[in-house]
């Protein structure tokens, strides 16, 4: 079975000092880093680790529908 392709979104937290990745499907899902690849290193672990226990519990897996406003489509 193919895991779906979740987005991530990855930004720099001044507050917390350090680089946030969170999945909007997975809620919560999220992770951190000193660099942006530990925090998409550290999120990949997030993802499988909520997958697991979701699949564990009998939760049911979200499709990856999230995508940033600015790949909405729009009628003309």
């Amino acid at each position: 079975m193919t895991e779906p392709r979740y987005h991530i979104n990855l930004f720099w937290s001044s507050e917390d000092d350090c680089w946030i990745a969170d999945v909007p499907d997975l809620k919560p899902c999220s992770a951190h880093g000193d660099t942006r690849e530990e925090a998409v290193r550290n999120i990949q672990d997030a993802i499988e680790g909520w997958l697991e226990v979701a699949r564990d519990k009998g939760f049911p897996i979200p499709e990856a529908k999230y995508r940033p406003a600015i790949y909405a489509v729009r009628a003309a």
